[in-house]
């Protein structure tokens, strides 16, 4: 699978609760990116020997100390190509914008409406600590780009009284479509083994950039402006 500039050392993140439970006995949200998640994470421990520090406290403003409570152990590991200027990749393929799902308001929004300009899509949850660490600068990148940019964030297994109440109090100024009970746009840019997960898609549909795992807000915004 197709990686950014170099080997990517950050290691997404699984659900501190796979097992809970809903109100009808079933695995709540979305079971099987769980399951894979969990063998995944078994993996990656190999692999790394210092984990990311989550300390879920400071409930009152997350946007506000997030970046003291949510620490990776390695950062974003990039290196140059061919290309330095961090432009779409020379093999990169077309992005499958043929979905349309229910934003917070419940209206439906296709990917393909926001083809023409450069889209950030991002696959979190509101339990995954590394997610939470990587939304305050998306947020920062949203402000600062306007209508030249567009991030899209997925909550694949968030309820959207849950999901509302995360974009609220993180003051998201960007789309979040919910993907739970809906594994297909996971499967159409996947395999992916975990979150967060990124992909830079150019203003022709094309994705020029993977990030399977947390990346530094700096990374992404040096690729933003590579494809404006």
């Amino acid at each position: 699978m197709e990686q950014h500039d170099g080997p990517h050392e950050g290691a997404p993140a699984v659900s501190p609760d796979a097992d809970r439970t809903g109100s009808d006995g079933k695995p709540a949200g979305s079971s099987k990116m769980r399951l894979v998640a969990i063998g995944a994470t078994a993996i990656a421990l190999l692999g790394i020997s210092i984990p990311f520090v989550w300390q879920p406290h400071a409930e009152s403003d997350p946007a506000a100390t997030i970046a003291a409570d949510v620490t990776p152990a390695a950062s974003h590991d990039s290196t140059a190509s061919a290309d330095d200027s961090g432009a779409c990749m020379a093999n990169a393929k077309p992005a499958n914008l043929n979905f349309t799902f229910k934003d917070l308001a419940g209206k439906n929004v296709a990917l393909s409406s926001f083809k023409g300009k450069v889209m950030l899509l991002n696959f979190w949850a509101t339990w995954c600590g590394p997610c939470k660490a990587e939304i305050p600068g998306f947020v920062e990148l949203q402000a600062k780009y306007g209508d030249k940019l567009a991030i899209i964030g997925f909550s694949v297994d968030d309820p959207a009284d849950k999901a509302q109440a995360f974009a609220t109090a993180y003051k998201i100024n960007y789309p979040i479509l919910l993907g739970e009970g809906n594994e297909d746009l996971q499967e159409a840019y996947g395999p992916i083994w975990g979150i967060p997960a990124s992909f830079l898609i150019s203003k022709d549909g094309r994705v020029c950039r993977k990030h399977l795992g947390i990346a530094p807000t700096s990374v992404f915004e040096k690729e933003i402006i590579a494809l404006m």
